[in-house]
């Protein structure tokens, strides 16, 4: 009977040693199977526009650039990239449709393939030509592009990565710098993928901004595929000083400088029906104490309507410096992005299928998307760290084309130099003329280089 006892309990412990083992190979496939399956994220407020309107003729794509001081090696770059990406939640993802929402998932694919660049930039990203990547990543010269589908992140997200990728081919082709700085990300790069605009909104169902008909430019275009770049460079305390003379901040005085070119270039100084209205991205970071990498922006317009003849100068930075203060406070702010969340939120509209979800947004952006003459953005002062500076000449930063807008500006800046950047398919580039001339006038010492294309 001892004998039968121990017999049993040995055989119940094989047992229970079989049964344990059986479970702890059955967690380890679920875990490799977690492993395996793809993390996924919703998009963020403002990026569900994006993937419904965009395409071959309005690509939301923008790019930032960084001019080195020395050329720049291809394969150097891909092996940056390579070793970057990964660090980068927020851009290795590639975008999928669900039932009710787009939503980005994990992408395991090696890292888009860096090419010199030989086309017009901005240019639509295909996914399933770019290992399903909403980024590209080329080169020119001294110059390295980053080109970036806006459902990803604003410009600030998009100068987050571009940094960490122009210090990791820095250190790849200076040694000491990589002995001095290892592979590691820089303290002050955020990885924060927060949706700031739900971690913000207030609950809000009224809606805080101008939707009218804009006056728009209607011109002759570039023939297809062809994309106007015009920079102009400007010494930034020789501007503060002609903004202090005029009471404005910078970003104030260019866009009112960009409305009165419009004015003088296109209805020379005629009154007109409808306002000369430009939307002005305001970056809601300082406002909300945010670090997000995505996007984190609203749209103000700086509105100046045209109602008898010959509006002076002063008349027109007065209006648009008024239009534009009037607008950019928390309270109002918050409120645009406000509405926007709360339409989002919406029960009723949370359980209606994507398929009818594109339609109604694509109708709303139709009729809202000519609300706008143009579109000018400051991306703001661009840093880096002291031990990059004698390698880094210069940033640049434009964008492309949408409905109604074939014009566009954008401001950033770099050390003591700010530059102006004029993107277009207008074939005849007289804003930019007057625009340039005024600045000349106003006693600026400016600089100018284009792509070339006005001068074919």
């Amino acid at each position: 009977m001892r004998f039968l006892v121990t017999g049993m309990g040995k055989k119940v412990k094989d047992q229970q040693e079989d049964l344990k083992k059986t479970t702890i190979k059955k967690e380890k496939r679920k875990a490799v199977r977690r492993t395996r399956e793809p993390k996924w994220d919703k998009l963020d407020n403002t990026a569900h526009l994006f993937p419904v309107i965009a395409g071959e003729n309005m690509t939301n794509v923008y790019r930032i650039s960084v001019t080195l001081n020395e050329p720049v090696i291809g394969n150097r770059l891909q092996k940056a990239l390579d070793m970057v990406l990964p660090k980068f939640d927020g851009f290795n993802v590639r975008l999928r449709q669900g039932v009710f929402w787009y939503y980005f998932e994990e992408n395991g694919k090696p890292a888009p393939e860096v090419r010199e660049e030989n086309t017009y930039p901005c240019r639509y990203i295909l996914q399933n030509r770019n290992n399903s990547y909403m980024f590209r990543v080329t080169y020119y010269k001294n110059r390295i592009n980053l080109e970036v589908f806006h459902v990803l992140a604003d410009g600030m997200g998009g100068i987050n990565f571009l940094k960490e990728l122009t210090y990791q081919y820095l250190r790849l082709s200076h040694p000491k710098l990589r002995e001095q700085e290892g592979d590691r990300l820089s303290s002050d790069t955020s990885l924060n993928l927060e949706d700031s605009f739900l971690q913000n909104y207030k609950k809000s169902h009224a809606k805080n901004y101008r939707s009218g008909r804009a006056y728009i430019i209607k011109a002759q275009k570039l023939r297809s595929p062809e994309f106007g770049v015009m920079h102009g460079y400007l010494h930034i305390p020789q501007l503060k000083e002609v903004c202090k003379s005029h009471g404005m901040s910078i970003n104030e005085y260019l866009v009112a400088v960009f409305i009165w070119s419009v004015y003088r270039a296109c209805l020379h100084g005629a009154p007109a029906s409808h306002p000369i209205r430009t939307a002005v991205p305001v970056n809601l970071r300082p406002y909300f104490d945010s670090v997000t990498t995505r996007n984190f922006f609203v749209m103000v317009s700086a509105e100046f309507l045209p109602e008898k003849e010959s509006y002076t100068f002063e008349e027109v930075l007065e209006t648009v410096k008024e239009s534009l203060r009037s607008q950019i406070n928390r309270e109002n702010l918050e409120d645009i992005f406000s509405y926007n969340v709360s339409n989002e939120k919406n029960i009723v509209m949370r359980a209606v299928p994507l398929l009818i979800k594109n339609l109604a947004i694509r109708s709303v952006y139709t009729k809202s998307a000519l609300a706008n003459t143009s579109t000018v953005t400051n991306i703001g002062n661009i840093k880096v760290k002291d031990v990059y500076e004698p390698y880094i000449n210069m940033f640049h930063s434009f964008l492309a084309m949408s409905k109604g807008q074939l014009l566009k500006g954008t401001i950033c800046s770099y050390q003591d130099t700010l530059v102006f950047t004029f993107s277009s398919v207008l074939a005849e580039p007289v804003v930019q003329k007057v625009f340039f001339r005024t600045l000349a006038k106003e006693g600026l010492d400016v600089t100018i280089e284009t792509n070339g294309v006005y001068y074919e």
